[in-house]
């Protein structure tokens, strides 16, 4: 009981970026669901992210939908600031915004190399920089950010993808070190997620081979990786610092 308890996060608010989809849509309504009140930061998804507030308040929890591109450094500002005015403080960040290219190397262009930086790792850093500081004042807080098996094991065809989500985990070290023992940052680095963003439809054959090839043989559902947020955003999670939880289906085994 008592480390059930451990979950509830009643009195908290989380804020989750790309929450109106896939991994971030499952982790708003897990942590909804224990307690947290949420924001949906979305780009472009108004009706995805309104159908997810609406069905969090139906259950009797709180809620709030967002635009903003999050990895462009006035628009998060700007959204901190809306923010401020229904729920002023953040205790819990999960930067889950994030976007995957397949295409080889030598044919990816600087500006596609370039988004994919900013969307996938520019975008953690600004929403670290905006929400930190509060959590400083406040003395504690938790930051989970959305990393990939890739960023540790490196694909062909995914450089620009794998580099972004390497950076990810290695910021998440450097701002562990930093920020401890007050507020915890750490990472998930999911294996392939049945997403719109990665699926059975949107890979090569060669692709879909090689993450099937995990010794679960499968892809995960969104909700199994939102259960590690939750963790990770409990009390349950308190020793954990600068850590990369894996649940991967065996593609990565430290």
């Amino acid at each position: 009981m008592r480390d059930l308890n451990r979950l509830n996060l009643e009195g908290r608010t989380a804020l989750i970026t790309g929450a109106a989809t896939g991994i971030g849509h499952a982790t708003a309504l897990r942590l909804a669901q224990a307690g947290a009140a949420v924001v949906v930061n979305h780009l472009g998804r108004t009706e995805q992210a309104h159908a997810l507030v609406d069905r969090i308040t139906a259950a009797g929890g709180r809620a709030w939908a967002i635009e903003a591109d999050v990895s462009d450094g006035r628009a998060v500002s700007a959204m901190l600031a809306q923010l401020a005015a229904v729920a002023p403080a953040v205790d819990i960040l999960v930067n889950n915004a994030g976007i995957i290219q397949e295409k080889p190397f030598l044919d990816t262009t600087e500006a596609e190399w370039d988004r994919m930086l900013n969307v996938d790792l520019k975008s953690v850093f600004l929403m670290c920089r905006a929400v930190l500081p509060g959590m400083v004042a406040r003395g504690q807080g938790v930051v989970v950010n959305i990393a990939s098996d890739l960023g540790i094991l490196g694909r062909a065809n995914f450089a620009a993808y794998c580099t972004a989500k390497a950076g990810v985990i290695g910021l998440t070290r450097s701002l562990a070190r930093e920020f401890a023992p007050a507020i915890r940052v750490n990472a998930i680095a999911p294996g392939p997620v049945d997403t719109a963003m990665v699926s059975l439809e949107s890979m090569s054959a060669e692709t879909i081979e090689l993450e099937l090839a995990i010794p679960q043989r499968r892809f995960a559902q969104a909700e199994e990786i939102a259960a590690t947020a939750l963790f990770l955003a409990s009390d349950l999670s308190r020793f954990y610092c600068g850590q990369v939880l894996g649940p991967n289906g065996g593609s990565v085994m430290p």
